[in-house]
């Protein structure tokens, strides 16, 4: 059985050698590398390529948000949970938007960090159930909101579609053939028609307003 491939981004060494030993203790789990910050995190994702990373928020050079834009643009495979002290909306909505397919506090038990290792590595979510609730929340009052789906060209539902299964911009243009310049053009005008601040309350409302379906 192929062992899940685990890299560490934490800018606290105690804090890598503490998860190595928790994780080296699972059969199915191997830490594969360990990263002080987001630069040299995207850099080592090139030559590790591993299934998943464990990825704090605030470190220096370069934060967790930025470096999980840039490794979901260079590693498509690679899977990215936020483990962070932070439990704050702002905080929160980014890294989900980044592209993260968990987010998990420092406080977490082994267990579900195991278990959040495992799902991602499936391509799966786990979030905590603060956290899950702070997004459930914030889904309710989107809710409230109407976007029409006339308001968007053919293209831009296009777009959207591809948002909603986390396309960023580089991906965006390759799978439409158009350039990155006018992929991010697009996504400026979905947000701007739907009153969205960001990307995931753009898809959130979408999908509330059933203008996209996921399995589309």
């Amino acid at each position: 059985m192929d062992r899940i491939r685990v890299m560490l981004v934490d800018d606290h060494p105690v804090v890598r050698e503490g998860l190595t030993a928790m994780i080296e203790t699972q059969p199915d789990m191997e830490v594969v590398g360990e990263a002080g910050d987001g630069q040299e995190a995207v850099r080592m994702v090139k030559r590790l390529r591993p299934d998943v990373i464990l990825m704090d928020l605030q470190m220096p050079r370069m934060g967790g948000v930025e470096a999980i834009q840039r490794i979901r643009e260079e590693s498509e495979k690679t899977e990215v949970i936020i483990l962070t002290t932070y439990d704050s909306d702002e905080h929160i909505f980014s890294g989900i938007e980044a592209g993260a397919k968990g987010y998990l506090l420092k406080g977490t038990s082994r267990d579900d960090l195991f278990k959040a290792i495992r799902a991602a590595s499936r391509g799966e979510s786990l979030l905590e159930p603060a956290v899950a609730s702070k997004l459930v929340e914030r889904f309710a009052r989107l809710s409230r909101k109407g976007p029409a789906d006339d308001t968007l060209s053919e293209r831009e539902l296009e777009v959207l579609k591809l948002m909603a299964k986390g396309y960023r911009n580089k991906e965006i243009a390759r799978e439409l053939v158009i350039t990155e310049k006018a992929a991010k053009a697009h996504v400026s005008n979905i947000l701007s028609k739907l009153s969205a601040s960001d990307r995931t309350e753009a898809v959130t409302m979408a999908l509330k307003c059933r203008i996209i379906k996921l399995d589309e």
